[in-house]
């Protein structure tokens, strides 16, 4: 498995302290966010209330953040399968979208200009409906060399230079090759996986919605 060669790289990220929750003031509109994903982000294995997008939710509205996420993670999809169905997961209304993408492509060894390409069309297109986007890194598996590796590994930070927008290098970071962070395919975080994942990217999500709030505004 490619995460557990990963080990050795990304080692576990201690959660940060919890907040005492606050309540989202009243009245207030808000903010509408769809996780574009495949099963990392959807929930694989995991009961709904635990995939990433309803725990994002619940840490973001702890610290009173007004906000609706909704997961529209489908197991498997590629990034070419995201853009497809782009237009119906990402109604109108929406204020930011979360793209988390990429890892069924490096698994099938997939071009990578083709996953290049769909994602900076996905970035593109929501950028033209004026919806603020962050982007979720992966990385490439071992097996397929150094030359694979160098070219998929540089999508994102490429991706999100070009089009400006905020990046998380590695979505996995911190659980990757964890045995207690990952279900029995050591592929899919478990429930307190997704925890780590959360608690590690809850801060950058937090700037990137007060921005596009304030673009909102």
């Amino acid at each position: 498995m490619f995460l557990v060669a990963l080990a050795v790289v990304f080692a576990p990220v201690l959660a940060p302290g919890t907040a005492p929750a606050q309540t989202p003031a009243v009245g207030v509109k808000p903010l509408k966010v769809v996780v574009l994903g495949d099963s990392l982000s959807a929930g694989y294995g995991l009961p709904a209330a635990s995939a990433f997008p309803v725990k994002l939710q619940t840490a973001l509205r702890a610290k009173g953040i007004a906000v609706d996420i909704d997961n529209a993670g489908v197991s498997g999809d590629t990034s070419s399968g995201g853009l497809g169905r782009l237009d119906w997961s990402v109604p109108d209304g929406t204020d930011a979208v979360i793209v988390e993408l990429g890892a069924n492509d490096a698994l099938r060894g997939i071009d990578p200009d083709v996953t290049r390409k769909a994602l900076g069309e996905i970035i593109q297109r929501l950028q033209a409906r004026r919806i603020a986007v962050f982007l979720c890194g992966m990385l490439a598996p071992p097996n397929y060399g150094a030359e694979y590796a160098a070219r998929f590994n540089a999508i994102y930070p490429d991706l999100a230079k070009q089009y400006g927008v905020p990046l998380d290098p590695f979505f996995l970071e911190g659980v990757a090759a964890d045995a207690a962070l990952n279900q029995a395919d050591g592929m899919h975080p478990t429930a307190a996986g997704v925890d780590r994942i959360v608690a590690r990217i809850l801060p950058a999500v937090e700037a990137f919605l007060g921005n596009a709030k304030t673009a909102r505004e």
